[in-house]
């Protein structure tokens, strides 16, 4: 007020004229006051008003919607709930039709989604008569259901287009005290009663994609019987689940069906016996024979006559890929395995030749990285979208298929109805509000170029549930026998004439989206992978029949870079551990048993390793080497020899060694490829080597000499003695005459000191020692080999044998 009376001048006075810079500040203070009341009273085109409150108070849902493409003649049917969100009551209600438009761009309907209040201007008048129904009163938290059904006719459908159709709530709250809107939604009306003579083209991809369930693992037995993961398939083949309802819904729709190679084989192993892993960790046998021959019946019958687009074998990753995979040795190659792969397994089990020509990143978000990435495998479609390839300065959506180099051609979804199911479409009203949308949208793409032939490409989500799916087939349903679209297959698609006004850039890796990448393969599993794939390499070429392990473990390398991996982290990491660890332990069933320390008396032995083949298929193509820790003291004859081992069997494999000198020696076995790579665990053992030395053969030749001495004195005591009695005998005479012959004490009558040892038992005596000494210098028995199907660790004490 002060500043007031100082522009105005005091009481009684001339109004005094204020400064030039108190007239613009007034000037501003007015703007300013102003200045909302105006953005009110002239809303822009296509801007959101301020609205009032009241117009929330009451929540309306429109559930269904029938026709959702109506022509002349036809009744329509708008049905749902009202439900009282206030504390107060609401009486007199009743609920009304409003139309308004026909809207001309694509921006206006998807303002018109995200109105949640009613706005006078945008949202029309309420249609009378059949177009409105009155409801009882609603006390709060009350909901009532509302029907209305109005002849297409007496609707103010002007001319063709898409018009805004809302459903409003009126009546009186007991806070307001007078009737106003409480409540309304909004939804689309598609009108295009004629037949346009230029329809736009539609190409819709029909994914059938599941997670992979199908592990590594199999039975030892001859068809290898497979191990699922769970039994997450079954459920989703089943009457009612989500791939029974792809099939079912997809055969009947105007679709181009994008199949995983992936999900088909396992289908098919699920034809026959089959077990899964529960949550348990319990290994049960499957059931779900039966219905995934009759699951494959049907996909092979809805596909009869359709094109089918095979991605790789297991939808790898090809963004991960591009950026954190593509350095690492040999995934490029598992990319163009996974391309060859697809097409032998679609051939073999749909019975049809498939296009294998199609790149899908993730959510269609592309960069030059992973142009190049497809390119490598083979790809000539890089399947990308509209939000990654954006456009500018184009007033209509352009045709899908853009050439962008390397003889490739990038076929650009529109992001918009790509994304259109993405909600949760087990709620009538996200269901139907969906539907309309994306009816609406297509109508307002033709009609922005109703005079141009252009073509375009919705790839929805890659695995839709069940809702979305249905959702997908009912707008579909509703645009077969619209009078602006017609359908297209895809390949068709990639070579449509190019909007020469199009984006043909493809953005570089810095402009791939940041959320994405977080959810990438990271590069330590590219590693793993890798590491797996070496092991895979060296175990397989040593197996007679190496098909049983490189096809389940070639097929699970490559769904470790599924794409289906984003968002399972945990699930991802798993996965890769099982793959790995598996392999491990089937490569450990080949494996040299441990020895315990030997002992090796004298200059030369053998040494006996036994290698272990628990597979049940033979092994061939390996090397065993022994290596002495020390050649200078114990020397290894033949350090290399080839095994061969039956499955289910060892076997002993004997190494010739010298002894150079006495003392401890480390030995070394290990099992080598074919072409010189190490295979399972070394095997280390202590050689104790006792050799004869030059000292204990002096001793022993010593030893020989007196023996032999010993016996040439024996000899001549002996001829003495002889000559002995000899002499006596011609002295005496004969022993009787003397009294001194054979008596009866039992003399032998040859006595004499010399005889009073056995020279027979010292000769005999003699020869012994001899005998012993040749048996073993140390006196010991020879070792004997271990039994070639033991698997048991040689016992202590083991002599190596000679």
């Amino acid at each position: 007020m002060a500043e007031l009376a100082h522009f105005t001048g005091s009481a009684g006075g001339p109004p005094a004229r204020p400064p030039a810079h108190r007239r613009l500040l007034t000037a501003l203070l007015l703007v300013a006051l102003l200045l909302p009341a105006a953005l009110v009273q002239l809303p822009a085109a296509g801007e959101a008003r301020a609205q009032p409150s009241g117009s929330r108070s009451v929540s309306v849902s429109v559930d269904y919607l029938n026709p959702s493409v109506p022509s002349g003649g036809d009744d329509l049917t708008v049905s749902g709930k009202v439900t009282n969100k206030t504390e107060a009551k609401i009486t007199d209600p009743h609920v009304s039709l409003r139309l308004s438009g026909p809207l001309t761009s694509r921006s206006e309907v998807s303002q018109a989604t995200e109105r949640t209040g009613w706005i006078s201007e945008y949202d029309g008048a309420e249609i009378g008569g059949p177009g409105t129904e009155e409801l009882r009163s609603l006390a709060p938290g009350m909901s009532r259901e509302f029907s209305m059904t109005i002849p297409v006719d007496r609707l103010p459908l002007d001319a063709p287009g898409v018009y805004q159709l809302a459903v409003s709530l009126s009546g009186t709250s007991a806070d307001a005290g007078y009737e106003q809107v409480l409540g309304i939604e909004h939804t689309f009306l598609p009108w295009q009663p004629d037949n346009l003579s230029t329809k736009t083209r539609l190409t819709f991809v029909w994914p059938l994609i599941a997670t992979p369930r199908l592990t590594a693992r199999t039975e030892p037995d001859d068809v290898q019987t497979p191990l699922f993961a769970g039994d997450g398939l079954l459920e989703q083949m089943e009457p009612g689940g989500r791939l029974q309802q792809m099939v079912a819904l997809g055969e009947e729709l105007p679709v181009t069906w994008v199949v995983d190679p992936e999900l088909l084989a396992a289908a098919s192993a699920m034809t026959e016996p089959y077990n899964v892993l529960t949550e348990d960790g319990e290994t049960v046998p499957g059931k779900g024979q039966e219905t995934a021959r009759q699951w494959l019946g049907d996909l092979q019958n809805a596909v009869k006559g359709r094109e089918v687009v095979a991605l790789p074998f297991g939808d790898p990753d090809l963004a991960s890929i591009a950026h954190r995979g593509r350095k690492v040795s040999g995934t490029l190659d598992q990319l163009g395995d996974a391309t060859t792969l697809a097409r032998t397994t679609v051939e073999s089990v749909l019975h049809l030749e498939p296009e294998t020509d199609l790149a899908w990143p993730a959510e269609g978000a592309v960069d030059r990285r992973i142009a190049g990435v497809a390119g490598a495998a083979g790809a000539q479609w890089l399947l990308a979208r509209s939000d990654s390839m954006t456009e500018s300065g184009l007033s209509y959506t352009p045709t899908a298929a853009r050439p962008i180099g390397g003889g490739q051609t990038a076929l650009v979804a529109d992001a918009q109805l790509s994304r259109a199911f993405e909600g949760d479409m087990s709620r009538a009203e996200t269901f139907s509000l969906a539907v309309q949308e994306f009816l609406a949208q297509t109508l307002v793409t033709t009609l922005q170029q109703p005079n141009m032939q252009r073509s375009i490409v919705v790839a929805p989500q890659r695995t839709p549930t069940l809702g979305q799916a249905q959702a997908m087939a009912e707008a579909l349903g509703d645009l077969d026998t619209s009078t602006w679209m017609t359908p297209l297959n895809l390949s068709s698609a990639a070579v449509e004439p190019a909007d020469p006004a199009a984006n043909r850039t493809v953005p570089g890796t810095g402009a791939y989206p940041k959320k994405l990448r977080k959810q990438e393969i990271p590069r330590r599993a590219f590693d793993r992978i890798l590491a797996t794939r070496q092991q895979l390499d060296n175990f397989s070429d040593i197996l007679d029949r190496s098909r049983r392990v490189i096809v389940p473990f070639g097929n699970a390398l490559l769904r470790e870079m599924s794409t289906q991996w984003r968002g399972r982290k945990a699930e991802a990491e798993a996965f890769r551990l099982e793959v790995q660890e598996y392999l491990q332990d089937l490569t450990s069933q080949v494996q040299l048993i441990d020895k315990s320390d030997l002992t090796l008396s004298g200059n030369s032995g053998t040494i006996p390793v036994t290698v272990q083949n628990n597979l049940v298929q033979n092994v061939r193509g390996l090397e065993l080497r022994l290596t002495s820790g020390v050649p200078s003291r114990l020397r290894i004859e033949q350090e290399r020899q080839p095994i061969e081992v039956a499955g289910g069997h060892s076997t002993s494999v004997k190494f010739e060694a010298s002894a150079r000198a006495s003392g401890p020696v480390k030995i070394t076995a290990q099992l080598f490829t074919a072409d010189g790579k190490p295979f399972g665990e070394a095997k280390t053992f202590q050689v104790e080597v006792t050799s004869i030395t030059s000292t204990v053969l002096l001793v022993i030749g010593a030893g020989i000499l007196l023996l032999v001495l010993a016996g040439v004195r024996m000899y001549s005591q002996r001829k003495r003695a002889a000559r002995t009695a000899d002499t006596d005998e011609d002295t005496y005479g004969d022993g009787e005459e003397n009294g001194n012959g054979d008596g009866d004490d039992g003399s032998d009558g040859a006595g004499g000191p010399e005889d009073t040892a056995d020279p027979g038992n010292d000769g005999d005596s003699g020869e012994s020692d001899k005998e012993a000494h040749r048996t073993h210098p140390t006196g010991g028995d020879r070792a004997d080999d271990t039994d070639t199907e033991s698997g048991a660790r040689s016992g202590a004490s083991e002599r190596v044998e000679r």
